[in-house]
C-alpha cells in the first residue's frame, strides 16, 4: 500500500507543504485565503490523505481524547443520556470520548485509569450510574471531573442532581392540587441511596411550608422496584378511609408503576381516587403508564454536558461544592384534586 504524503496534497493543490500543514492541522491560517484552504482540503480528500494523529499529538501536546470511566452507565438506557451529553460537547470541541465501563470492579477501574492516563488523554471524567458519594480512586488526576457523584473527602469539580429540590417540587405539585394526606414511598435504607435522604428532606420541607404535620405512617419503605412499590402502596391503600393517603410521591418511576398496579387491583382510579408523582422520568415507563405519569426528570443529559464542558475548560467550576443540576417536573395526567370527601 502506497503511503500518501503531505507533499502529494501540496502538489495537487498547487501550494507549499507548509500551507498544507497549516490548513490540515486546524491552525487559524489568517494569511491563507478561504479559497486556498478549501482547495487544500479537497486535494487531501482526493488523494486520500489522513493526518497522523500521533505526530500531531506530539507536536501539540494534545491527543484530542477524553477518558470517561464509569460503573454501569453504558448498559443503562436512561443513564446513558449522560454519555450523550458528554459526547455532544466533546464532538463540538473536536475531541473523541474513550469510554470504559468497569461494572464496579476495583481492579478493572485501576487498569482503566492506568491505561487512559498512559495514553495522555486531554481530560478525565469519573461517572456513576446512581447519585453516590464516592472514595475517589487513587491516581485520578486532580483536574478530573466527577459526574453523578460527589467526593467523600477533598475538593473536586463534580455535578449531581438537585435531589432535595426535586423532591420538594414533586410534593409541591400535590399540595397545589389540594392534597393533605401525602405518602412518600421510599427506598429501603439498606440500599444506602443518597437520593433517598435528600428527596425525603424535600418532602418534609414542603409539608412544613404547607402547615401539614408529617404522619410517620405515610412514610413507607420498600425495594425500589415495581414489586416494592406495589407492596408498599398496597399497605397504605388498605388503611382505613380516614387514614389512607389521597396522593403518593414515589422514590422512582418503577415504584410508581407498582403503585398504579396496587390502585388498579383495588379498583381505584388515577387521578380521581389517587394522585401519584414519580421520579426519574424513566424511558419506557413514565410516559407509557395509563394515565401517563407526572414525574421529576433526572437531568442526565445536562449533567453530561456540564461535566465535559468543565473537563475541557469550556466552563469553570467551584471544586469546593458539587454543582446541583435542576430536576424539572414533567407534568402528565396522574395528578388531580383529592376525592370530594377528603377536600378542604
Amino acid at each position: 500500500m502506497v503511503r500518501v504524503r503531505m507533499a502529494d496534497v501540496a502538489a495537487r493543490a498547487g501550494v507549499s507543504t507548509a500551507t498544507v500543514s497549516m490548513v490540515l492541522s486546524g491552525g487559524k491560517g489568517k494569511r491563507i485565503s478561504p479559497e486556498t484552504q478549501q482547495r487544500v482540503r479537497e486535494a487531501a480528500e482526493a488523494v486520500g490523505y489522513r493526518t497522523n494523529s500521533v505526530a500531531r499529538s506530539l507536536r501539540t501536546q494534545q491527543t484530542r481524547m477524553v477518558g470517561l470511566i464509569s460503573d454501569t452507565i453504558a448498559s443503562t438506557p436512561y443513564a446513558g443520556r449522560m454519555l450523550a451529553g458528554a459526547n455532544d460537547v466533546a464532538r463540538e470541541q473536536g475531541h473523541l470520548v474513550v469510554l470504559v465501563d468497569t461494572e464496579r470492579d476495583v481492579e478493572a477501574e485501576r487498569l482503566a485509569l492506568h491505561a487512559l492516563t498512559g495514553q495522555q488523554v486531554d481530560a478525565l471524567i469519573y461517572a456513576c450510574m446512581w447519585h453516590r458519594v464516592v472514595e475517589v480512586p487513587s491516581g485520578l488526576p486532580e483536574d478530573a471531573v466527577l459526574l453523578d457523584c460527589a467526593p467523600a473527602t477533598g475538593a473536586r469539580a463534580a455535578v449531581v442532581p438537585d435531589e432535595r429540590a426535586g423532591g420538594a417540587a414533586a410534593v409541591r405539585e400535590l399540595v397545589a392540587a389540594g392534597h393533605r394526606r401525602i405518602a412518600f414511598l421510599d427506598a429501603e435504607e439498606r440500599f444506602g441511596l443518597v437520593a433517598s435522604r435528600l428527596r425525603y428532606e424535600g418532602y418534609l420541607q414542603v409539608l412544613a411550608e404547607a402547615g401539614i404535620e408529617p404522619d410517620p405512617a405515610l412514610h413507607v419503605r420498600a425495594e425500589p422496584v415495581a414489586g416494592g412499590g406495589r407492596e408498599a402502596a398496597g399497605r397504605l391503600l388498605d388503611l382505613s378511609a380516614e387514614r389512607r393517603p389521597t396522593a403518593m410521591f414515589c422514590f422512582n418511576d418503577r415504584m410508581a408503576m407498582g403503585a398504579y398496579a396496587a390502585a388498579h387491583r383495588r379498583e381505584l382510579s388515577i387521578p380521581d381516587d389517587l394522585s401519584i408523582v414519580g421520579y426519574d422520568d424513566q424511558q419506557l415507563i413514565a410516559a407509557e403508564l395509563d394515565p401517563p405519569l407526572t414525574t421529576i426528570a433526572l437531568p442526565h443529559y445536562e449533567m453530561g454536558r456540564w461535566a465535559m464542558e468543565v473537563a475541557l475548560g469550556v466552563r469553570q467550576a467551584d471544586p469546593a461544592v458539587p454543582h446541583l443540576m435542576p430536576c424539572p417536573i414533567i407534568r402528565r395526567a396522574s395528578v388531580g384534586p383529592p376525592p370530594a370527601q377528603f377536600g378542604d
